[in-house]
C-alpha cells in the first residue's frame, strides 16, 4: 500500500542534503559560527587579529564609543574587551528595523602562548581600538651568522 521509502529516486539522505542547501540558498547561510573558532555573525564589536615577527595587533571596530567605555583586561592569556554600548534609540518608541548593537557587550579572545600581557598598549581612534602585544624576546625570529 506505501511502498518502500528506498524506491525513491536516489537516495534517501541525498534528497535531504539536497533540500537542505537549497533552503541555504533561499534564506542565506546559517547565523551560526562556521567553525568552533569562529564566532556567530553579528557578534560585537567585530575583531581583525594580526600577528608580525614581533608583536600582535588586535583591532576592535566599536564606532561610536569612547575611550573610557571600554574595559580591558588579561588573565592567563585571555584578552577581556567589554564595556556598554548606550542607546540611541528615544524613549517610548517602537523599533521596527534595528541593526546597531546597544546594551552590554564582552568578548574574550585567547592569546598566543609567546605574548607579553605586561607590554600590552591600547589607543583608541576613530571608531577602532587598537590593542598591541609584544612577544617574548625568545620566541622572535633572528637571525643567524653563518661563518666559514
Amino acid at each position: 500500500m506505501f511502498g518502500s521509502i528506498t524506491n525513491w529516486e536516489g537516495d534517501l539522505i541525498n534528497q535531504f542534503n539536497r533540500l537542505q542547501n537549497d533552503l541555504q540558498q533561499f534564506w542565506g547561510s546559517p547565523s551560526g559560527p562556521a567553525n568552533i573558532r569562529a564566532v556567530a555573525r553579528g557578534s560585537y564589536p567585530s575583531i581583525n587579529i594580526g600577528v608580525t615577527a614581533g608583536s600582535v595587533e588586535i583591532y576592535v571596530f566599536a564606532a561610536g564609543l569612547k575611550q573610557d567605555q571600554f574595559e580591558l583586561s588579561v588573565q592567563r592569556n585571555l584578552l577581556t574587551i567589554s564595556g556598554d554600548v548606550p542607546s540611541t534609540r528615544p524613549e517610548g518608541t517602537t523599533a521596527y528595523l534595528k541593526e546597531r548593537h546597544a546594551g552590554p557587550f564582552r568578548r574574550v579572545l585567547s592569546l598566543p602562548e609567546d605574548v607579553e600581557p605586561d607590554s600590552a598598549s591600547a589607543r583608541y581612534t576613530n571608531g577602532v581600538l587598537h590593542i598591541s602585544f609584544q612577544r617574548k624576546a625568545e620566541s622572535r625570529p633572528r637571525k643567524i651568522q653563518v661563518n666559514a
